[in-house]
């Protein structure tokens, strides 16, 4: 049977969520015919982050973001915004006054409005969900926020501010707060409490994005369904915003696999069916799965955390082949 005679991955779930995937002008270039085919949504790996938009204060760069905006109106897909806010890939003029300095929290807003102004009127009409703050929550510790210069400067209400900023400019726009280890209880609870209090204090907060760089062990099932749980308990919808299921363990630091072991690949199909089971099972509460990449051939699991390491995270190969997982995967879609 020929790939082109297996089914569309994002027609199995039409009934459920939408399937996406991260990609960037190359794979677009290099693959735009099968993440169309297998994919009705899109997210720019890097292309929509400050530090590529708005590389100085009086300039712009739109057209790697244009370009995979265009992509998507073409085919007919939908687009989520990544991302507004985040402690890294930030240009540094935005928290220094002309001399170098610090700047201070009324000029750092300001520029994050006219930054959040401009980018997501430009999109209004193609981008329908932003990932307006990303990770801002600590990983270790009891502080609930982590080091950042936003923090720093404009103090603990920028998430706030830029959820108001991002509403203003796009009312119908959905708005996420978008955060990894999401399922490891002790980050699950930080990350709602966040939620919590954006809720309490009326900040226009519609959802969570679980990232979802997960691996063949960890988090466990339970974690994951407990998260959910926890999350859609305040209101929100929820999304998977950057799945991959790497077959390394996070402190698994082998360099001498040309290819997953049989092992790996057996636990990999597991989990894939465990996961989207779970994701079927609450369809009501996540519209969602992004998977923070299209196939094989393209992962930043490629060298992270291991240098010179190969991964394979995805349900298709990295000739764009379905994989078995793929075919496990598809089975579920008749299920009840």
């Amino acid at each position: 049977m020929s790939d082109d005679n297996f089914p569309k991955l994002h027609d199995l779930f039409r009934d459920c969520f939408d399937i996406g995937a991260a990609v960037n002008p190359r794979t677009l270039d290099r693959a735009g015919d099968f993440i169309a085919r297998h994919y009705n949504s899109v997210t720019a790996e890097n292309e929509m982050k400050f530090e590529r938009l708005h590389p100085k204060e009086d300039e712009y760069t739109f057209g790697d973001a244009d370009s995979i905006v265009a992509f998507a109106r073409t085919r007919g897909m939908k687009v989520r915004g990544h991302t507004l806010v985040w402690h890294n890939q930030t240009t540094d003029w935005l928290f220094q006054d002309k001399m170098g300095r610090p700047t201070d929290r009324e000029t750092l807003l300001s520029r994050l409005k006219s930054h959040i102004d401009t980018v997501v009127k430009r999109y209004r009409d193609d981008v329908y969900c932003w990932d307006v703050v990303n990770e801002a929550v600590s990983d270790d510790g009891p502080k609930l926020l982590r080091p950042s210069k936003w923090l720093d400067i404009a103090g603990e209400d920028f998430i706030a501010k830029a959820f108001e900023f991002a509403h203003e400019a796009d009312p119908s726009a959905l708005l996420f707060y978008n955060d990894y280890n999401e399922s490891y209880p002790d980050k699950r609870e930080k990350i709602y409490k966040l939620a919590e209090d954006l809720l309490a204090r009326g900040a226009p907060i519609h959802g969570i994005g679980l990232q979802a760089h997960w691996n063949l062990t960890r988090p466990s099932l339970d974690e994951i369904r407990q998260a959910i749980e926890r999350y859609a308990s305040l209101g929100l919808k929820l999304q998977i915003t950057e799945m991959d299921v790497s077959v390394f363990d996070w402190d698994d630091r082998r360099t001498d696999l040309a290819a997953p072991t049989e092992e790996m690949v057996a636990r990999q199909e597991e989990r894939y069916v465990q996961m989207f089971r779970l994701f079927k099972e609450y369809r009501d509460i996540i519209t969602g799965i992004t998977f923070w990449g299209a196939a094989d051939d393209y992962t930043w699991l490629d060298d992270f955390p291991v240098r010179g390491r190969k991964n394979w995270p995805f349900l298709f190969d990295a000739g764009h082949r379905p994989k078995p997982a793929f075919r496990k995967v598809a089975a579920l879609a008749d299920e009840r």
